[in-house]
């Protein structure tokens, strides 16, 4: 099993800048890729962007805004939130993917992010 832990949620204004952070435990070396996602209140969970074998993807909302960054060493990836817009605001999740599986298996608790207007 893998536990994974988000952290650095918060409030802040809109055209500011938030990191958050996952750090992931347990049996790490089976996973294949780490990402976000994020849930919007009254709507769908989507997708934010993943780090999977050296190559990172980002949803077309977030280009050129947020940046994912993978610590393999430390078991740990972390989202660079720029530019943040109220459109933004989400509870945000970090999940991973077990190497060989092609859906999400592990996911964390969320981390709230609002940004105000």
């Amino acid at each position: 099993q893998v536990q994974l832990v988000e952290s650095g949620g918060g409030l802040v204004q809109a055209g500011g800048s938030l990191r958050l952070s996952c750090a992931a435990s347990g049996r790490t070396f089976t996973l294949s890729a780490m990402g976000w996602f994020r849930q919007a209140p009254g709507k769908e969970r989507e997708f934010v962007g993943v780090s999977r074998g050296g190559i990172t993807y980002y949803a077309d909302s977030v280009k050129d805004r947020f940046t994912i960054s993978r610590d393999n060493a430390k078991n740990a990836v972390s989202l660079q939130m720029n530019s943040l817009t109220p459109e933004d605001t989400a509870v945000y999740y970090c999940a991973a993917i077990r190497s060989g599986a092609s859906k999400y298996d592990y996911w964390g608790q969320g981390t709230q992010v609002t940004v105000s207007s």
